[in-house]
């Protein structure tokens, strides 16, 4: 039984490879996009804005970067729980996202236990839904 879809946005393969293996084992459905586009176009395709439970999102990307995509995200699926996933630690820059309600934090290489527990965790609280 699956715990739930969580889609990885990330312009490095070789990251959304590691990060939906990680997933996959733990027993989550992942969808993967290449760009905060292609992440906002697979959101909006088929029945992902219901059944997403999670985003994780790279913040430099090309196209459409995660700054970007979560503006995006956070106007049109407020209720589904983003992560900022980042090669580049800024302390000033989590504070920005966490203000604007991103939910936490990795630096890459994410280790699988910590990825694993921030997942759990949000995923287990449900999406925020506001009344």
């Amino acid at each position: 039984m699956a715990k739930g879809r969580i889609l990885v946005i990330d312009d490095e393969e070789d990251v959304r490879e590691v990060l939906r293996l990680h997933l996959e084992s733990a027993g989550y459905n992942v969808l993967e996009a290449e760009d905060g586009e292609v992440g906002i176009n697979t959101l909006r395709s088929e029945d992902n804005m219901v059944n997403v439970g999670l985003i994780l999102c790279d913040i430099r990307m090309p196209k459409v970067n995660g700054v970007e995509c979560v503006d995006f995200l956070k106007k049109e699926a407020p209720g589904i729980p983003v992560v900022m996933v980042t090669g580049y630690p800024d302390t000033e820059m989590a504070t920005a996202f966490m203000k604007k309600g991103v939910k936490d934090y990795l630096v890459k290489p994410v280790e699988k236990e910590k990825l694993l527990s921030v997942v759990g965790k949000i995923v287990s609280a449900g999406k925020d839904i506001g009344l």
